[in-house]
């Protein structure tokens, strides 16, 4: 749960349209803005090429990607790259399951395809490749996440010979101690700090009652990527940045400590239209100085 004392602290200190016309009509961005595609996911169903277009006329111009089961939404990965690519969007990273809860069956997981999807990500020029998501079976014990621990780094040696980087991304449910052992401690202290970096979510690392920067400084150099959304006062809920409690200027002031390499506004619901709350979102951040470059 949620320690509101932290918190506090915190709160304190057109399929139509072809897709070239649309990159020529839109101004240069001189800096990275990223986004993770899971925000804008029942828009991307109904029309990929629009949806994707109109993360570029906001201004959004690096994307991590998700759902690869060997293709993207019915693309196949170079051409899902080129229309990215027309379009100015650079794509960062993509996310991946471990496959461990159906047994491997599940296409484009670490369990299942896990060579063909590095050689896809390797032919789209994609440096980073992440595991996403741990089902609720797969974390149950500590047995379970240093089986995990393997895994990862199984999966980070077959990454490095393509020369992508792999990651772990981070939840709130990695926090909580199992028989007095924070399961986040010891993927980080089990996994090879070259082969393994983390994703750190701030959103779900906050919700867990933990000071990011607190990570930052133990084990530096091991966040390259992060997922930055707001926390909505009193529901804890996912809020457009700069609408809600979590105050981000100490968190990336310590960006270099972390190793940050990239970062995506990401918001996983909204009362609003999502592209609206990328826009708010969008707007707070042309206002500080998190940029990166």
């Amino acid at each position: 749960m949620l320690r509101r004392n932290f918190v506090k602290n915190v709160a304190l200190s057109a399929a139509a349209v072809s897709v070239a016309p649309l990159a020529k009509a839109m101004p240069p961005i001189s800096q990275p803005l990223g986004v993770q595609l899971w925000t804008i996911r029942s828009y991307l169903q109904k029309d990929l090429i629009g949806s994707l277009s109109r993360l570029a006329k906001l201004g959004y111009n690096e994307v991590e990607l998700f759902d690869y089961d060997g293709t993207y939404w019915g693309k196949q990965p170079k051409e899902f790259s080129k229309i990215c690519k027309d379009l100015g969007l650079k794509i960062i990273s993509s996310h991946y399951m471990t496959g461990r809860h159906d047994g491997g069956k599940l296409p484009g997981t670490l369990l299942n395809g896990w060579q063909k999807a590095v050689d896809d990500s390797a032919a789209m020029g994609v440096p980073y490749m992440i595991c996403a998501w741990l089902y609720k079976e797969e974390r149950t014990s500590l047995d379970l996440y240093r089986q995990l621990a393997e895994m990862l780094n199984k999966a980070g040696e077959t990454c490095s010979k393509s020369n992508i980087q792999f990651g772990y991304h981070s939840h709130n449910f990695e926090f909580p101690p199992i028989d007095g052992v924070v399961p986040y401690d010891l993927l980080l202290q089990s996994t090879d700090k070259d082969l393994v970096k983390m994703e750190a979510d701030l959103f779900w690392i906050i919700k867990a009652g933990v000071n990011p920067v607190d990570y930052f400084k133990k084990y530096p150099g091991r966040f390259p990527l992060w997922h930055v959304k707001d926390m909505e006062s009193g529901s804890e809920q996912f809020a457009e940045l700069g609408r809600g409690i979590i105050d981000f200027d100490p968190i990336f002031a310590e960006r270099k400590t972390a190793g940050l390499q990239h970062w995506f506004v990401e918001q996983d619901q909204s009362t609003r239209d999502l592209f609206e709350s990328l826009e708010i979102s969008r707007d707070y951040v042309k206002k500080k100085n998190y940029w990166l470059g």
